[in-house]
């Protein structure tokens, strides 16, 4: 019974955390990035700094060179599969903002339900993408664990250990000599590797506290773009701040503080992507590449019945400019009663200028 009250059912409120993708938004998801095959491979070509050296004269011969060397890398990405279930009794359910005393159309309930449920799985699959490339930025290895907290998948792509030092003296008691000294020492590592300039400091955020806090420190920040005393913050990226410019040796840097997070599936805590105490420092040209692997659906291929349960529903969503390659399946029990909606992906985030970049973890205790 409704009553005698009259009741104005208003707009739904949708609290759904959206993901941040500032990480990885540095990798590239150009057309031949989206691959049929298990592996992926990248052919890397090297070559160093070197001069020519002069001959003595006219008459010595010329000095031979070689052809350039380059090295053939193979990696074999993660696979990501997640459903949910659609009972018919979900159908006879109210959704979310829907008027009470309407009857509920069933067909447009549930795809509608299917898309929510999409939405969601996806959200996810984009934060492990963003864990995928914390992780390669800070340490260079991929490890993803299940809920118990066993890897489920690792891959090492090797990186130079002098990339990922530790600071000598903690942030928390360093002079601003220190802290800066630190910050010059690995951008050298990485232009005299990498063979670039390095011009980003990604902070996590209780380094950066640390690091403005200083004097010193405050002395140096470039004050044309910052103002000293509070630092002006700007936001650009996906859930990160611009926080200005500093210049270290002979590189300025752009400095940026990323406290996007997620729930940890172990302890269900929520965990920063960047470690607070840990900087990454980058050539922001470095390249790096993410990859998207299909996932074949058998049923599909045979053009069977079922892959036809839900017309609007596309077997497979590409993005190249978002990064991102799902796809798609639903199948129903046998009493026809319940479906299934299934979303997977293929996903691998490659470090393929591995030397452009390193990070440094300034010891919090």
């Amino acid at each position: 019974m409704s009553g005698s009250t009259k009741t104005r059912m208003i707009r739904a409120y949708n609290r759904m955390a959206a993901p941040m993708l500032f990480l990885s938004g540095f990798f590239q998801s150009p057309p031949e990035n989206y691959h049929n095959t298990e592996e992926v491979e990248i052919d890397i070509v090297r070559s160093d700094e070197d001069i020519s050296i002069a001959v003595h004269d006219l008459s010595t011969g010329y000095r031979m060179n070689s052809d350039d060397i380059y090295m053939n890398k193979g990696f074999k990405p993660p696979v990501h599969k997640e459903a949910y279930a659609i009972n018919s009794h979900d159908l006879l359910k109210r959704m979310a903002g829907e008027n009470p005393f309407q009857d509920t159309r069933f067909q447009a309930n549930l795809i509608t339900r299917i898309y929510s449920g999409m939405t969601k799985i996806e959200r996810k699959i984009r934060r492990s993408l963003e864990l995928q490339s914390s992780q390669v930025l800070q340490t260079g290895i991929v490890t993803l664990t299940d809920m118990a907290g066993e890897a489920l998948y690792t891959l090492d792509y090797k990186p130079k250990a002098t990339h990922f030092p530790t600071a000598g003296t903690s942030w928390e008691t360093a002079t601003g000599e220190e802290k800066m000294a630190d910050l010059t020492a690995l951008g050298e590592v990485v232009r005299n590797d990498g063979l670039s300039n390095p011009d980003q400091l990604i902070f996590g955020i209780t380094a950066f506290e640390n690091f403005i806090s200083d004097a010193d420190v405050k002395d140096r920040l470039d004050t044309r773009r910052i103002e000293l005393g509070g630092v002006a913050p700007e936001t650009r990226g996906e859930g990160a701040t611009f926080q200005g410019w500093i210049r270290l040796g002979n590189y300025r840097y752009e400095m940026w503080t990323y406290d996007g997070r997620y729930k940890d599936p172990v302890s269900g805590d929520k965990l920063s992507y960047i470690a607070t105490g840990n900087i990454i420092l980058r050539d922001s040209k470095g390249r790096m590449d993410a990859t998207y692997g299909s996932i074949p659906n058998i049923g599909k291929l045979l053009g069977a019945q079922r892959t036809s349960l839900v017309p609007s529903l596309p077997g497979r969503f590409s993005n190249t400019s978002g990064g991102m390659d799902l796809f798609t399946n639903a199948w129903l029990s046998a009493d026809g009663e319940q479906l299934w909606a299934g979303i997977g992906a293929r996903p691998l985030m490659i470090p393929t200028a591995i030397d452009t970049y390193g990070c440094l973890d300034t010891q919090l205790t």
